[in-house]
């Protein structure tokens, strides 16, 4: 599946979302049970491709400060909500984690206590296998079908660079690395030397 085509889902979803009142996951799920399973398992690949570009520790900061704290299954379910905002903000997030801070959700999130809805998503990372399920009835065909699509390569761990680590918990290192987050969530200010906010 193209990356344009990947998107054009996505957005589809959306707009059928807003339309319906429907939750985005479950418009996404009916969306993609109506195409070939060939072309679903397609979309599996590209979510996985654009889902793992984002593991980095600058994007794992974000989600946690966003969380107010982010263990490795929520960041799993923060990268599949920040694909679920679409191709721009996905875009923006992936050049820029620290520009999340003027998403509307994002800052509404700001004054709520529990803010563990804002952009993580669980559902959608199991959009493809809930679309096989709908289509024949069982729960495993998705798996089964992936393993034949993706061959020997399913289980090759493959080294993954995050970029630079550091201590989430530090506010200091969190306002030089995401002013903008910590402003919000935090209540810092940008530290001197910090990137201007535009």
């Amino acid at each position: 599946m193209e990356i344009d085509t990947f998107w054009d889902v996505i957005e589809a979803a959306q707009a059928g979302a807003a339309t319906t009142g429907e939750p985005f996951d479950e418009v996404l799920v009916k969306q993609l049970a109506e195409r070939p399973r060939q072309e679903i398992l397609e979309y599996a690949q590209r979510f996985d491709e654009l889902h793992d570009a984002l593991y980095r520790w600058d994007v794992w900061a974000a989600a946690y400060l966003i969380g107010g704290g982010c263990s490795d299954d929520s960041f799993m379910d923060f990268r599949a909500g920040v694909i679920a905002l679409g191709c721009q903000w996905y875009q923006r997030v992936a050049a820029d984690p620290d520009s999340l801070a003027a998403h509307p959700d994002v800052v509404q999130a700001a004054n709520v206590r529990d803010r563990s809805e804002v952009v993580f998503y669980e559902d959608v990372n199991y959009a493809a296998s809930g679309a096989f399920e709908r289509i024949t009835g069982d729960a495993d065909a998705f798996y089964k079908a992936w393993r034949s699509f993706r061959g020997a390569d399913v289980e090759i761990d493959k080294a993954v660079d995050m970029g630079e680590d550091f201590d989430f918990d530090d506010d200091r290192e969190m306002s030089r690395r995401l002013p903008r987050l910590a402003t919000l969530f935090l209540g810092t200010s940008p530290q001197k030397g910090a990137p201007a906010v535009p």
